[in-house]
């Protein structure tokens, strides 16, 4: 397998995690929206408000929780696997002494081949740390000192 087939196959990874989650809250959203549809005023009154204004929590967090997910889609959008830097960018395969990552968003570790690699956003603690590095930089990161050893 290529490293370009590596890289395709990392993306497409955080696309189908990204898909499931999405998914998952539109299903969420669906089932609270046919709730409230068939929630009746029944005799006790206080409690149907009551179930009513959880209801309306919930479609309020499903409803962040869908912001969130697009906004990460749209990240997935920005990366160009393509295109190599010899700086650390959005769309990065870096191999380094502590692990493998690809910098896209933060789905965790992912095997391909009989190796690992992590998929970490730019924004998160190692993304941050790595943005920029070239091959052959150091830095430490939780007390380790990793070297870079690959930026693809």
């Amino acid at each position: 397998m290529s490293i370009e087939d590596i890289k395709v196959a990392l993306l497409d990874h955080c696309r189908d995690h990204m898909n499931e989650r999405l998914h998952r809250i539109q299903n969420t959203i669906t089932d609270i929206q046919e709730s409230l549809a068939s929630e009746t005023k029944s005799t006790a009154g206080d409690k149907h408000e009551t179930g009513r204004a959880m209801l309306q929590l919930e479609r309020e967090k499903a409803g962040q929780q869908l912001a969130e997910v697009q906004k990460l889609q749209e990240i997935l959008n920005k990366i160009d696997i393509s295109y190599s830097s010899e700086h650390i960018r959005l769309g990065s395969l870096v191999y380094t002494s502590q692990g493998n990552y690809f910098l896209s968003i933060s789905t965790g570790k992912i095997s391909i081949k009989n190796e690992s690699y992590f998929a970490i956003a730019t924004n998160a603690p190692i993304g941050k740390l790595l943005l920029g590095k070239t091959s052959e930089d150091d830095f430490s990161f939780n007390g380790n000192k990793i070297k870079i050893s690959k930026i693809i």
